[in-house]
């Protein structure tokens, strides 16, 4: 097993984008941590509730045309690789527990979701 958080907290699912810089990885790791959308709105930083921080390159598919994904706006792997370190880097900076799925492998990820809550964060 890579990374895996056992109390309540984020399952972060990370895409980066070809115009993605480290300036926004520093941004997108204090949005996480400051994010009010715990219990009673709470945030990571206010709760210390743990991350789990997945690269999630197919959240960049688009499906306007054809009936195959294109991955155009993905980051390549030698991008987003860094990038993703560099916002892990910068939650624990912030004092946050953040736990990592392995980078281009394939892994299995399981979640249990506290009510049906899934919010997309963009920069």
């Amino acid at each position: 097993m890579t990374g895996a958080i056992t109390q309540p907290g984020l399952l972060v699912l990370l895409g980066v984008h070809t115009l993605d810089t480290p300036e926004k990885a520093d941004r997108m790791a204090r949005k996480l941590h400051e994010l009010r959308i715990l219990r009673d709105e709470e945030s990571c930083a206010t709760s210390g509730a743990p991350l789990l921080v997945v690269s999630q390159f197919t959240l960049y598919g688009e499906t306007l045309k054809g009936r195959r994904p294109s991955w155009i706006h993905a980051a390549r792997p030698e991008q987003a690789e860094p990038l993703v370190s560099a916002v892990v880097t910068a939650l624990r900076a912030r004092g946050a527990h953040v736990e990592t799925g392995e980078f281009g492998a394939m892994m299995e990820v399981t979640s249990v979701n506290d009510g049906p809550f899934t919010v997309l964060v963009e920069i």
